[in-house]
């Protein structure tokens, strides 16, 4: 019996230690001021918790949302990136119009949010990054080292767009609009493409999620998108997911096209390339010019 007792207790010990060692999530908020508007922008924060280890630094992420601003998918979608152990940060885009309320996923929100994508200026959009780069440094956990950035449809672009500021060491945008017709913000002729093409650095690279029965991103727009990278020697990873609808990944209101598996098969990568590249101490870049051996 005694023996018992003391493998219950030991049991029970690893148990308690395990406990205190969960990583919980904790939802906060801060508004911010901008140039653009009298509505503050709201930043949307989730903090990894664990027990015992208050003083814990994470990798930041800045997650940006479809056209319905912060909703119950994609507060979700961030939880779930929190979880794995990073910072994670989503503005509230359109406080150029509206409140931080997410817009609802029916006719009038879906009219109310294309509406606000082209008639916010792009500057708006480039000082949203800044100021959620800025809120990642000022919070006590983050690691300040390195911030990666995901989003999906309009957020996928405003993630691609993202690595302008070169805080941001990779980007994940999953089916992002807009892109390859530059008709993102004010005037409806964003330089995104261009930018992105020639400004990022080897230090930056990004994946790109498509499905192949995307109607907002036809096969030419992706092809395009494929060739200015590819001819200006960005690092990225291009997917084209096969029968895959735009907003596969969203699990509501998503009108039967949401994809469970693909959804984690997608969101491996994203946790491959954000694990590499924001919770890795890599150094600098250092190019490796050695030729590939050509072996079966």
């Amino acid at each position: 019996m005694d023996g018992n007792k003391k493998i219950w207790k030991q049991s029970q010990q690893r148990l308690a230690t395990q406990l205190s060692e969960k990583m919980l999530i904790k939802e906060t908020y801060i508004d911010k001021t901008t140039t653009n508007g009298s509505i503050p922008l709201r930043v949307h924060i989730w903090t990894p918790t664990i027990r015992n280890y208050p003083q814990a630094k994470f990798p930041g992420v800045i997650v940006y949302s479809e056209i319905y601003q912060v909703t119950g998918p994609v507060r979700r979608f961030a939880q779930r990136i929190a979880s794995q152990g990073y910072l994670v940060v989503a503005p509230a885009i359109y406080h150029n119009f509206v409140g931080p309320e997410p817009l609802p996923y029916d006719t009038e929100g879906t009219d109310d949010g294309n509406k606000y994508k082209i008639e916010k200026p792009l500057d708006s959009y480039d000082e949203d990054n800044k100021i959620c780069c800025d809120v990642l440094y000022e919070l006590p956990q983050f690691n300040g080292i390195n911030i990666g950035a995901t989003g999906m449809c309009l957020g996928g672009h405003l993630a691609f767009r993202a690595l302008l500021d070169k805080r941001v060491c990779c980007a994940t945008c999953f089916f992002p609009t807009d892109i390859d017709t530059k008709t993102l913000g004010l005037g409806t002729n964003d330089d995104s493409l261009e930018r992105v093409s020639k400004e990022t650095d080897r230090n930056q690279e990004m994946i790109l999620i498509f499905g192949t029965l995307d109607t907002h991103v036809p096969p030419e727009g992706r092809d395009l998108i494929r060739k200015t990278l590819r001819d200006n020697d960005v690092k990225f990873t291009f997917l084209e997911l096969m029968d895959a609808q735009h907003a596969f990944i969203r699990d509501e209101s998503s009108r039967d096209r949401y994809d469970s598996a693909l959804t984690e098969c997608c969101l491996s990568l994203m946790l491959e390339q954000f694990n590499r590249r924001l919770k890795t101490a890599l150094g600098p870049f250092q190019g490796d010019n050695t030729a590939i051996e050509h072996v079966c």
